[in-house]
């Protein structure tokens, strides 16, 4: 598994999953397990639906 996110791209993503996680316990839902995958695709750094598009959001070294 290469990384393929960038730093913003796993920013963006740490903090939309946190904020999924919030409000899926607030609400007290199942739908706030779904923001996990953001988490940890922004933990990894790896994001699996961009391999088959070839996307990367690192930045040209």
């Amino acid at each position: 598994m290469k990384r393929n996110m960038g730093k913003t791209d796993r920013i963006v993503r740490g903090v939309i999953g946190i904020a999924g996680v919030a409000l899926g316990f607030y609400f007290q839902t199942w739908w706030g397990l779904f923001a996990l995958i953001p988490l940890v695709t922004a933990a990894i750094g790896f994001c699996p639906l961009y391999v088959p598009f070839k996307i990367s959001t690192i930045g040209k070294k």
